[in-house]
């Protein structure tokens, strides 16, 4: 069954439209939504580890260190991290999350959650068995093809430095 490009984009466009509305001012409003990508990816290994060094950040979101301790610091200013020196061993310094920045993660995450189990407790064991299944399908088709490329002009992004 091959479905055409017109079809799927109105497929995808009307997908959403219909999940846009569960989607409260909030979370829109939200700290996190103002994060860029590689921002997102190390509050989540923050929220996921209790702390973590430069180097083990840098690793998780494939950039090289002076990159990071640039990022790093763009979200201490955020009051979303904070670096923290060892008291055994002052030359080593953990990231950890602020409570401000456990906050706001753990909302997202606690709204997914609660959408999520929404749709559990309505799916039987059947259609949770093919839901895991299509969505397994998914991801290692879209790991084992590369992206295709679009052509489009490249965009400079400004980052304040102070």
């Amino acid at each position: 069954m091959k479905l055409e490009i017109e079809n799927l984009e109105n497929i995808l466009f009307d997908l959403i439209d219909q999940v846009k509305v569960i989607i409260s001012e909030d979370i829109w409003e939200n700290i996190l939504m103002n994060c860029t990508k590689n921002e997102l990816f190390v509050l989540m290994l923050l929220y996921r580890k209790s702390d973590v060094n430069m180097t083990q950040i840098a690793e998780y979101i494939g950039a090289p260190l002076n990159t990071t301790t640039g990022i790093v610091g763009r979200m201490e200013k955020k009051d979303m991290i904070r670096r923290v020196r060892s008291e055994s061993d002052k030359r080593v310094v953990t990231i950890v999350l602020t409570e401000f920045g456990r906050k706001q993660v753990g909302d997202i995450f606690g709204m997914f959650l609660q959408y999520g189990q929404i749709v559990i407790s309505t799916l039987s064991a059947e259609e949770l068995t093919l839901l895991s299944g299509v969505i397994g399908k998914v991801v290692a088709i879209l790991q084992n093809n590369k992206p295709l490329s679009v052509a489009t002009e490249k965009k400079i992004r400004k980052i304040e430095i102070e």
